[in-house]
């Protein structure tokens, strides 16, 4: 059965009023001028994202599927579930556990594509708020990962042991091979981004000037090497917590289609202010901020819906802040059959009133939130 939505639909480079024809997918677009109060999107898709609702990918499948309907209801209709450094055996459970949800989907929740493997392939001098329980990726280790064919993204710091071995070896399975949690220089980290591509694969960075070296005039460090490569693409935790509104102008105006919003959202995402846990140690949330006992940030509460109205707030347009959710994510992972309203694409779809909070969201055609009436 063919469904319309009319709005103000959001095309990659305008807003067009008309009405939006779909079943599983995108059937056409007609530009009868409608004037309905509400702007249509394409899904979003959130690269990196640990929990929320007090759920975590750690925790086992249904805390998976748990975070993963609390995010949809934010707008996220594509997800990848996010690990965290942890003894190995932990990191392999949650691997089995989000295997086993992408093959019995979820009617109710969004689409799992695979999974964002963030620790344990990381520097231990740069670990930000993972737990210390880095290891190398050795071949053995990479064989039991690609076993589970579940893992789409990996975050791995270049200057570690085995790293070149394992750029080669992800980038041959077709995962995204996405440098972070570094002390890699400049040098380093470009050589890294050349190995990566040159192999077949697709490179990326782990949010971006977070967990990584800042760019000095004499030392660029890694962020520079991002910005300026060519074919990378960047995640952005855009709580203007992690990153300022100053250096999300800077890094949009450089990369443009290769830059794409993450929430790095942890449990603690949709819970009041208080004690938390991430991957097994003590945080606290407050005023929107999550933060180890020693200060460092600590992952996110923040959601996709917020890191548009965030973007838009300082400079985006809604064309522009649905890209960096929806349609640069999408060609970052290899997803030509969504992120964006194109005829023949996935009816993944996001409704935001004139305040840019959510109304609908629709996954593959049906309709599976709705905002109610005592919400608004």
């Amino acid at each position: 059965m063919t469904e319309k939505l009319a709005g103000q639909i959001v095309l990659p480079d305008r807003i067009v009023a008309g009405t939006l024809h779909f079943d599983t997918h995108v059937r056409a677009i007609d530009k009868n001028g409608a004037d309905a109060p509400f702007f249509i999107l394409p899904g979003f898709i959130d690269g990196h994202v640990h929990g929320g609702d007090d759920a975590d990918t750690m925790d086992g499948p249904e805390a998976i599927r748990h975070m993963a309907r609390f995010h949809m209801k934010h707008g996220t209709t594509t997800i990848l579930p996010t690990t965290i450094t942890r003894p190995w055996e932990d990191v392999l459970y949650a691997l089995d556990s989000a295997a086993s949800v992408m093959n019995t989907p979820d009617e109710d929740g969004p689409r799992i594509h695979g999974v964002h493997l963030e620790g344990p392939f990381v520097s231990p001098h740069k670990l930000g708020a993972q737990p210390p329980f880095t290891i190398a990726p050795t071949p053995e280790r990479l064989a039991e990962i690609l076993a589970r064919d579940c893992v789409r993204v990996v975050t791995l710091a270049p200057e570690i042991d085995h790293a070149d071995e394992a750029m080669r070896i992800f980038a041959d399975a077709g995962v995204r091979v996405s440098i972070g949690h570094t002390t890699a220089d400049f040098e380093v980290s470009w050589a890294a981004l050349n190995r990566i591509c040159s192999c077949g694969g697709v490179a990326g960075g782990t949010h971006l000037f977070n967990a990584m070296s800042a760019i000095e005039g004499r030392n660029p460090g890694p962020v520079t090497a991002l910005m300026c490569h060519d074919t990378s693409y960047a995640e952005m935790i855009f709580d203007t917590h992690h990153v300022h509104p100053a250096s999300f102008r800077l890094a949009s105006r450089i990369m443009r289609e290769r830059l794409l919003f993450v929430t790095d959202a942890m449990r603690g995402a949709g819970q009041p202010d208080g004690p938390s846990t991430l991957g097994g140690q003590e945080v606290l949330i407050r005023e929107g901020v999550v933060r180890l006992p020693n200060g460092s940030l600590a992952g996110s509460i923040l959601t996709l819906d917020q890191a548009v109205r965030n973007a838009v707030t300082h400079g985006a347009s809604l064309s522009e802040a649905s890209k960096l959710v929806s349609t640069n994510p999408a060609r970052y992972l290899g997803l030509a059959d969504r992120g964006s309203l194109t005829p023949g694409r996935l009816a993944d779809l996001v409704v935001l009133n004139r305040d840019l909070d959510i109304e609908q969201v629709w996954v593959n055609g049906r309709k599976v939130h709705e905002r109610t009436p005592q919400s608004r």
